[in-house]
C-alpha cells in the first residue's frame, strides 16, 4: 500500500462515508451519533476482517514503522471504525419491532463470518449482501410501507401486523434524499474495505521503494528465517566410473 493510500485516500473515503450517513436531511439535527449496538456491530466486522487477512494491522502499526507512519495508521483505523459503526447504525431502522429484527439479523449475520473464517474475497462478498441486505429492508420494504400516500392495501396489512404483534411496523416518513445518501455512504464504505492493506503469502513477491523483495526460503544457498543454516546445495551427478580390467 503506498503512503498516499494510507495518509490521504483512507481516511478521506471513511470520514466522506461518515458524514454520507450520519447526515439527517430535513431533521433539527444534522449529525447523528452512531447507536452503541452499532459499536459492537463494527468491533465484530473489524474482528472478522483480521481473521480473514483482509485486513492487516501489522501493515499500519509496528515498532519498524516511523512515528508519521504510525500516526497515519492509527488514522485508517479510527476512521475506519467510525465509519463501520455509523454506516451500521443508518442501515438500522429506529423504532418498533424492525429495529429488533434488523439489530438480530445483522448481529448473525456478523457473527456466523467470524466464526467461519471466510478468505478475504469472501469476507467481501459477505459484507456488500449483508449491507445491502440491510438497505433494501430499511429504505425500500419499510420505506414503502411506512409512506402515507402508499396504497389502503398496505395500510390495512401493517395495521394488522401491529395489532397481532404489539409492536409497530411503520417508521417515520424519511426525506426523499435519504436512500441516495445511504446508498452513496454504503458504496463509498465498501470501496474503503476493499482498499484497505491484506495479509500477505509468505511466498508473495512484496514490493517496496527500493526494489522487490523475494522469499529468501525457496533459494538453495540462502538462509532461512525459520532455520539458521544455509540450504544444502543441489548434489551435481558424478561421472560414471570406467571398468577395470581384470
Amino acid at each position: 500500500m503506498t503512503a498516499v493510500r494510507e495518509a490521504i485516500v483512507l481516511p478521506i473515503v471513511f470520514l466522506t462515508a461518515t458524514l454520507l450517513a450520519g447526515v439527517q436531511p430535513g431533521a433539527p439535527a444534522s449529525l447523528t451519533a452512531p447507536s452503541p449496538f452499532s459499536l459492537l456491530l463494527a468491533t465484530m466486522l473489524l474482528a472478522a476482517l483480521v481473521r480473514s487477512g483482509a485486513l492487516d494491522p501489522s501493515r499500519l502499526l509496528g515498532s519498524a514503522r516511523p512515528a508519521l507512519a504510525n500516526a497515519n495508521g492509527i488514522a485508517v483505523l479510527a476512521t475506519f471504525f467510525i465509519a463501520a459503526a455509523q454506516v451500521f447504525s443508518m442501515l438500522t431502522p429506529r423504532t418498533g419491532l424492525p429495529l429488533f429484527f434488523v439489530d438480530v439479523f445483522l448481529l448473525a449475520l456478523l457473527l456466523n463470518t467470524l466464526v467461519a473464517l471466510p478468505d478475504r474475497v469472501r469476507l467481501l462478498r459477505s459484507l456488500a449482501v449483508i449491507l445491502g441486505s440491510a438497505f433494501l429492508v430499511t429504505f425500500v420494504l419499510l420505506a414503502g410501507l411506512s409512506d402515507p400516500s402508499g396504497s389502503r392495501v398496505s395500510r390495512i396489512l401493517v395495521a394488522l401486523f401491529d395489532a397481532a404483534t404489539f409492536g409497530t411496523m411503520t417508521q417515520q416518513p424519511s426525506h426523499p434524499a435519504a436512500p441516495y445518501l445511504a446508498f452513496a455512504a454504503t458504496a463509498l464504505f465498501l470501496v474503503g474495505v476493499a482498499m484497505l492493506p491484506k495479509r500477505g503469502s509468505v511466498f508473495d513477491v512484496q514490493r517496496s521503494g527500493s526494489g522487490s523483495v523475494f522469499d529468501v526460503r525457496a533459494v538453495p544457498g540462502t538462509l532461512n528465517p525459520a532455520n539458521p543454516e544455509p540450504n544444502p546445495e543441489p548434489c551435481e551427478p558424478r561421472e560414471p566410473r570406467e571398468p577395470r580390467g581384470d
